[in-house]
């Protein structure tokens, strides 16, 4: 796991750039603290920079950027290509396996673009990983990144120079750099908490898309469209054509087969590796099968607040204690879950606002002081079924979607006609419908956001609506036109029938890496661990979407097939028990030790002043949740962490 950084166009002074490019991948250091390296050619513009957190091969012959064996490619990589001992051996049986200089993995990978050529290469790789690949003959740059996007990579042009890096802190170290916030983008942003799609928050600077490459040649001028060399709309779709025709028994049977491989591969280390535990079904799922595979007790690690309703940490240990893991945990106080807060802003460097990076910092750094490399669980929800409001979608559509759309919105204007206090009195025997969809709230501001939700014209606008924390951005930045979302239009959508397994692809590849994706790299790469997660093996994922609605879930409960699996080495009386976010009590702290804080970031004059957001709205929320009537944590956390990162 590194860093990487660099940069592509017109010839450069050899010294300048060089001091450049020292100062682009000096910023990643916390990404690579055990190595740097540099390789330049002034007079082709390319420069390719990288900071090293060794995991595999720790000795000089992983040092990077690598030079292939023929001279022909240098090689700038982030990540782990977990395959990489199968594909050495599928080279040397070709015969033009190079003289081998160590056992890394990047040494393997160039030696499969140089023996099959990137795009095969590509899709060969088992991994994650974002990478720079200069091609010295053809002259051209090639950008790349993973199938999931576990791992980040933004690029973009100032001028006729190219910038690009694992987080945007290194492309602001170059002279070139002009870093003008995309009022569209920060419009994008307050609605989902994060920056999403192939956006940034500046203008001009991009994402490469998870599965995608991108070529561009010398002489500088604009990039090319980013290619997809795996797609996952096709994908999806040929999973739902040709379902996994065997029954629950053989789907069983095979998911445990897939996990125990992809678990398998990564726990492949040079480095002592553990694995974080939350207790519940999918950290656990992992956990399990590391146990299970492993010649010692798997260190596991895990935070426990004492805060009832935020606590997972006794189900951790219970779990760690049956599986005879060697277990660490911590208990926090709000005060240290608090002191996080100042570093949010440079440790995720544009502005991200899911609460829950707070303890995924938190567990990161005690797991570090122990590991270098730990498994996570993420990804299971997304692909087999595992939020409650996939069940709660497909039941409120069903009961409101034959109903023609103006009777709905005359609904939805009758209950946002009455005030969330009286709702709140009113409400009370709905508190078990709220649990059963999420964790209980005021029922006036769990009806005033179903009413928001009547009006719409299908279930993905339906959804959309349901995710969103300012559901008209516009209005709060001014000026601003929200970019169309990845699925804005039906077009957009892959042909599922399924509106489940529709809502879920649309969290895999929006929510997933742009926020629990991005929450973990961050948080983790923040203090030098590197986080793998087993369960974003593209076979797994691919194996997932084949799955028939009815293997996915059961008797109302999501996550069926992974819960089969886990009850070959948990009991059930274990882990049969409601699911539990990983979160913090943001709305009760913004009451009362953060208020200080937030009133700071939220005065009205400077709002005003700054100019990016309305500070009408802003002021009308948060006097609205100081007082109660509201609980507006979410979206007002969305606008604490711009203004916050703003100031940083």
């Amino acid at each position: 796991m590194c860093g990487i950084a660099g940069y592509f166009g017109s010839p450069f002074e050899p010294v300048e750039g060089r001091a450049a490019l020292e100062r682009m991948t000096s910023e990643l250091h916390h990404r690579g603290p055990d190595d740097a390296g540099y390789w330049l050619d002034a007079e082709a513009g390319i420069a390719l920079g990288h900071r090293r957190l060794a995991i595999v091969d720790l000795s000089p012959a992983g040092h990077q950027p690598m030079m292939s064996a023929s001279g022909r490619y240098v090689l700038a990589f982030n990540g782990e290509i977990y395959n990489y001992r199968q594909l050495r051996g599928e080279i040397e049986q070709t015969g033009a396996a190079p003289a081998w200089r160590g056992h890394s993995d990047t040494e393997v990978a160039l030696a499969a673009i140089e023996c099959w050529g990137l795009l095969a290469a590509l899709q060969r790789f088992n991994g994650m990983f974002a990478i720079a690949l200069w091609d010295r003959e053809a002259r051209c740059l090639h950008l790349a990144r993973d199938r999931m996007g576990e791992k980040p990579l933004y690029y973009g042009w100032m001028g006729r120079t190219l910038l690009f890096g694992s987080e945007l802190k290194a492309l602001r170290q170059h002279s070139h750099w002009r870093g003008e916030i995309d009022r569209d983008a920060l419009a994008a942003f307050v609605r989902h908490g994060y920056v999403p799609g192939s956006q940034a928050i500046y203008r001009g600077v991009y994402k490469l898309p998870p599965g995608h490459y991108l070529t561009l040649a010398s002489g500088g001028g604009e990039a090319g469209e980013p290619v997809a060399y795996w797609n996952a709309r096709e994908r999806a779709e040929a999973g739902a054509l040709q379902p996994f025709s065997g029954d629950a028994d053989e789907a069983v049977g095979a998911l445990d087969k897939l996990l125990r491989d992809a678990v398998a591969l990564r726990m492949e280390a040079d480095v002592p590796l553990g694995a974080l535990l939350s207790g519940g079904i999918d950290s656990t799922t992992v956990v399990a099968l590391m146990q299970a595979q492993a010649s010692r007790p798997v260190r596991t690690f895990s935070i426990g607040f004492h805060e009832e309703g935020f606590n997972e940490a006794q189900h951790a240990a219970e779990v760690a204690r049956h599986l005879g893991t060697e277990h660490t945990e911590l208990y926090v106080t709000p005060q240290q879950a608090m002191d996080v807060i100042p570093r949010l802003p440079a440790l995720y460097d544009e502005p991200f606002a899911d609460s829950s990076q707070i303890p995924t910092f938190l567990v990161s750094e005690l797991t570090r002081q122990h590991v270098t490399v730990a498994l996570s669980g993420d990804g299971g929800d997304e692909l087999f079924c595992g939020y409650k409001r996939y069940d709660m979608m497909a039941s409120l559509w069903g009961r409101v979607g034959r109903v023609p759309s103006p009777l709905r919105a005359v609904a939805a204007g009758a209950i946002r006609a009455v005030p969330t206090t009286v709702l709140d009195r009113c409400g009370k025997p709905l508190d078990a419908l709220f649990r059963r969809y999420g964790r209980a709230g005021r029922a006036g501001d769990k009806l005033h956001k179903l009413a928001a939700l009547l009006a719409c014209r299908s279930p993905e606008e339906m959804y959309r609506g349901l995710l969103s924390q300012w559901p008209q951005p516009d209005l709060l930045v001014p000026g601003a036109v929200e970019p169309p979302g990845s699925f804005s239009s039906a077009s957009d959508w892959p042909r599922l029938q399924d509106m489940v397994q529709r809502l879920m692809y649309a969290d895999a590849l929006g929510y997933l890496p742009d926020d629990i994706l991005v929450k973990v790299d961050r948080a983790s790469m923040g203090v030098s661990l590197e986080a793998r997660v087993p369960l974003l093996d593209h076979r797994l994922v691919e194996f997932a979407w084949s799955l028939p609605a009815s293997l996915r879930a059961r008797d109302g409960a999501g996550k069926w097939p992974l819960r089969q699996v886990l009850y070959r080495y948990v009991p059930r009386d274990i882990m049969d028990r409601p699911k539990m976010g990983f979160g913090v009590p943001i709305a009760d702290w913004l009451r009362g030790p953060l208020r200080d804080w937030a009133e700071v970031l939220l005065a009205e004059n400077r709002l005003r002043a700054e100019g990016y957001l309305a500070p009408t709205l802003v002021r009308q929320r948060w006097n609205e949740h100081l007082s109660g009537q509201r609980n507006w944590s979410a979206s007002l956390w969305s606008v604490l962490m711009f203004q916050a990162w703003l100031e940083a």
